[in-house]
């Protein structure tokens, strides 16, 4: 059965732009040639890291959205860790509240709130 999932790498920021999408590319592959199915892909791009990890302070953000079996979650964080381009990565299963979140998120649903509201106040 297979199951929502959420995974998030970092990249070591000492990759050229090319390298850095070869190694997003090839995990992508791995997870689909495991059966997995991509629901939502995002690169967050270059972004400052809350402390430094193997003396970096920026890293390359990933994410993933896949629905697969939970035994692929093993590879892919196996691969994960042998990878030394990888400086952090997390992986969590999606329950029904994190989907509809995420719909929400990919929507834009939150940003238009925070509009709408900084419009009524200027307005008022």
């Amino acid at each position: 059965m297979q199951k929502n999932y959420e995974t998030v790498f970092i990249l070591t920021p000492v990759l050229s732009e090319a390298q850095m999408k070869d190694t997003v590319e090839k995990f992508k592959k791995l997870l689909l040639a495991t059966g997995a199915e991509m629901v939502n892909e995002e690169n967050w791009g270059l972004r400052k890291l809350a402390y430094p990890v193997q003396h970096k302070s920026t890293g390359f953000y990933n994410l993933f959205e896949f629905k697969a079996n939970p035994d692929v979650i093993a590879n892919i964080e196996t691969e994960y860790r042998r990878d030394e381009a990888v400086l952090r990565f997390l992986t969590v299963s999606l329950d029904k509240h994190a989907l509809a979140y995420n719909e929400k998120r990919k929507r834009g649903d939150f940003r238009k709130d925070k509009k709408e509201n900084k419009e009524k106040e200027v307005a008022a």
